[in-house]
C-alpha cells in the first residue's frame, strides 16, 4: 500500500468514525480523542490529518458534494426544460444529505463558512472554495441542456444565481424539522418551476428589467470577493 493510499484510508477511517459516534454520543459530546479510539489509531495522529472535529465535517461535506454530483448530473439530459434539471438537482442534494440532516447546522458552520472564517492556506478553505466551484459547474451544465434556452443577457451569471437558490434550500432544510423534511422537499416543487418561469419571463422587456437589475447587483456584490 503506498503512502498515498494509506493516508486517504486514515482520513476516511477517522471521518467514519467521526460520522459513527455524532449519531450515537450527539456532535457536542464527541472528543477528538473519542473519535482517534474509535478509529484504532492515536491522538496525534488524528490531529495530524484534521485540526478539530469542525475539519472533519468539512471532510464530510466535500465527500456530500461529490456524491451530490455524482447523482445528479447523470439525471440531466438534452432538451429538458430549466424547471426540471434544477427540482432533480435539489431533490438529489435533499435525498444525499437526508441521512445527517440531525447536525446539519454543522455543515453550514464549519463546511460553508465566509472566506475569512477559514485560516489562509487551510484545506478546508481550499475545498470549499473548489466545492463551490465544481457545484456551480453543475448548475452551468443545466443551462446548457436546457430547452428553451435562458436569455443571453442573464445567462453567464443564472449558473451562480441557480447556485444561490440551492444553498438557500440547503438552509431552510438545516432547520426543517417536519418528518423526513418534507417541507424542504414541498420548497423544491415550487421553488424550482417559479425560478425558471422568472428565467423565461425575462424575455419580456418589464421582467427583463428587473432581472437584469438583480443580475447587476449580485455582480457587484462579487466584485467585493
Amino acid at each position: 500500500m503506498t503512502a498515498t493510499v494509506k493516508s486517504e484510508k486514515t482520513r476516511r477511517l477517522l471521518v467514519d468514525s467521526a460520522l459513527t459516534l455524532f449519531r450515537t454520543r450527539g456532535y457536542a459530546d464527541t472528543t477528538m480523542r473519542c473519535i482517534a479510539e474509535t478509529a484504532g489509531v492515536s491522538v496525534g495522529n488524528a490531529y495530524y490529518y484534521f485540526r478539530s472535529k469542525d475539519e472533519l465535517v468539512a471532510e464530510l461535506y466535500r465527500h456530500l458534494q461529490d456524491e451530490h454530483r455524482s447523482a445528479a448530473l447523470p439525471l440531466l439530459r438534452d432538451g429538458h426544460n430549466l424547471g426540471e434539471h434544477l427540482r432533480l438537482i435539489l431533490l438529489a442534494n435533499l435525498d444525499v444529505m437526508g441521512p445527517f440532516h440531525d447536525f446539519g447546522a454543522h455543515f453550514l458552520r464549519t463546511a460553508m463558512p465566509p472566506s475569512s472564517a477559514s485560516p489562509q492556506g487551510s484545506r478546508a478553505g481550499a475545498d470549499t472554495g473548489v466545492g463551490r466551484a465544481k457545484s456551480i459547474a453543475m448548475f452551468r451544465q443545466a443551462v446548457t441542456v436546457s430547452r428553451p434556452q435562458p436569455p443571453l443577457a442573464i445567462r453567464d451569471d443564472l449558473p451562480e444565481l441557480l447556485w444561490l437558490v440551492h444553498m438557500g434550500v440547503t438552509l431552510f432544510w438545516i432547520y426543517d424539522r417536519s418528518p423526513g423534511q418534507r417541507r424542504s422537499r414541498r420548497l423544491v416543487e415550487n421553488v424550482a418551476p417559479l425560478a425558471a418561469k422568472l428565467v423565461i419571463l425575462s424575455r419580456l422587456p418589464v421582467v427583463r428589467n428587473i432581472v437584469e437589475d438583480v443580475v447587476h447587483l449580485f455582480q457587484g456584490a462579487r466584485r467585493d470577493d
